[in-house]
């Protein structure tokens, strides 16, 4: 569903309007009977690690660079 508002009525209903696009409903704010923006909800996302599986690197590869063998790359 779509509610469009315009910026008057936002100020003074920013809490309800909030708690519809926490809802999932479409929310526009109008400036002039134009859409200017949309409010959405922000969903918290996992946070990813970066990881290894166990055997797949070998340990080399995380071992500092030899200065000499870094001046060859430029």
């Amino acid at each position: 569903m779509t509610i469009q508002v315009n910026v008057q009525e936002a100020k003074a209903t920013l809490s309800r309007l909030m708690v519809q696009a926490e809802q999932g409903n479409d929310v526009v704010i109008a400036r002039r009977g134009k859409p200017s923006v949309r409010l959405e909800p922000i969903h918290e996302s996992t946070r990813r690690t970066l990881g290894f599986i166990p055997g797949t690197v070998s340990d080399e590869v995380l071992r500092p660079i030899a200065h000499d063998d870094l001046a060859a790359w430029g």
